[in-house]
């Protein structure tokens, strides 16, 4: 059994608290080929760490679950698997391996090694990731389809806490009716320039020289001519 420690996002920053349980779990395997099915049992541990919102997944294999009837080439062998999301979140999270690094002999186990992915969770709560489907592609193709025939149990339980924007307070001295005005704590959002207080005192200085120029403009008309 193996506990890993994965870094908790507070309000405060990262802080250092158990927020996952890792397990390694025996997955029996029966896989679809090319040259037949086959089926395999593999210890396999998938574990976490947390990275700003969101998680960095590895997914490790101790054994090998299928074989080829001919040389695996390098380069040509990419495995990647379906993890099931269970308890707070529903779904799969896909997980992909790199290529294999030397060549495969015939008839000798694909050992599949370390796949890697990410996990974005979209609220908080408690969360489990279990193995599901695996394929293995090679030479051009999906050479092995694999699931897990025996209801394996969960290799991962996550703890996701702290996201931001969820169920986070509204700030302090805002409502939900300043928040729709556009600004926190009610104050108008500002398209121009000036103010809005500016902008309707120039308006009323416009209207009070208007007022006094339409004034001269009386006075000062010319009289008509007596007879």
């Amino acid at each position: 059994m193996l506990t890993a420690a994965v870094a908790v996002w507070t309000p405060a920053g990262l802080a250092a608290a158990p927020a996952a349980h890792a397990e390694v779990v025996d997955v029996a395997y029966q896989c679809r080929t090319e040259i037949g099915d086959r089926s395999a049992v593999s210890p396999v541990d998938i574990t976490a760490e947390r990275k700003g919102d969101a998680y960095a997944i590895t997914m490790t294999f101790d054994k090998g679950v299928s074989d080829s009837p001919v040389e695996l080439p390098k380069g040509v062998m990419t495995p990647r698997a379906d993890l099931v999301l269970g308890g707070d979140d529903q779904g799969t999270v896909q997980v992909k391996g790199v290529p294999n690094a030397a060549a495969i002999p015939a008839f000798t186990p694909i050992r599949i090694g370390t796949l890697t992915g990410t996990y974005t969770p979209r609220a908080d709560g408690t969360v489990t990731l279990t193995a599901g489907r695996l394929t293995v592609h090679a030479l051009g193709m999906d050479a092995a389809v694999c699931t897990a025939s025996n209801k394996p149990g969960p290799s991962l339980t996550l703890t996701v806490t702290g996201l931001p924007g969820k169920d986070a307070p509204p700030p302090a001295g805002s409502t939900e009716e300043d928040e729709a005005d556009g600004l926190p704590g009610g104050e108008l959002p500002r398209t121009g320039g000036l103010s809005t207080t500016t902008a309707l005192g120039t308006l009323g200085g416009t209207v009070l020289l208007g007022g006094a120029g339409g004034l001269l403009w009386l006075t000062r008309r010319p009289r008509p001519a007596r007879p």
